[in-house]
């Protein structure tokens, strides 16, 4: 029983750190959870991120908070879904709830206002960190076809304009082939 409890709070002070102390949304919050969970403490592979990161990100609701669920409940089932989710959801819901009351002016100071257009560089540099790394994560274990099915949903989506929702659907229907044909090669061996 004392092993959950150090997993649950090392589980909940991870979470509730990586949220208190990070802006830009659940993108860089999912590249801060890679770090600690995968790099740090061993506690998940590079595979289990990246997919989900994918789930999360496919899944209604807020990215880190799906993030969290998937991670927490990976480390320590439903308990440790909730713990992740309390540690996730807690700082910016006590800073949302302080700021509330004093929005007008907090938000007509001109230093926070340069504070939050600085803060945007240090967002979009932790994005490109997380995408490098999980790209290279792939790039590792040779998944070239995975590697062209990035590829192809970045110009589709960019160049082309083609919706965010068919490129989701094509990415479930490309993996449930993938898994199907790995589940049929397993039950021929």
């Amino acid at each position: 029983m004392k092993c959950y409890f150090k997993t649950y709070g090392l589980l909940f002070l991870y979470t509730l750190k990586i949220s208190a102390f990070t802006f830009g949304g659940g993108y860089v919050i999912v590249s801060l959870m890679k770090k600690q969970f995968v790099d740090k403490l061993g506690w998940l592979n590079d595979d289990e991120m990246l997919d989900f990161t994918a789930i999360a990100q496919s899944s209604p609701g807020a990215v880190a908070v799906n993030a969290s669920i998937l991670v927490g409940n990976k480390i320590g089932g439903i308990p440790g879904a909730v713990t992740a989710i309390i540690g996730t959801v807690l700082p910016p819901f006590v800073l949302l709830t302080a700021i509330s009351y004093v929005y007008d002016i907090f938000i007509s100071i001109k230093a926070i206002q340069y504070l939050f257009f600085g803060m945007q560089a240090g967002v979009i540099a932790v994005i490109c960190d997380a995408v490098c790394g999980l790209f290279a994560s792939v790039w590792k274990e040779s998944r070239w076809l995975a590697l062209a099915a990035c590829v192809a949903a970045f110009v589709l989506v960019a160049f082309l304009s083609v919706n965010v929702i068919l490129i989701v659907i094509a990415g479930i229907i490309y993996g449930i082939l993938l898994y199907r044909r790995g589940d049929e090669k397993n039950h021929a061996a």
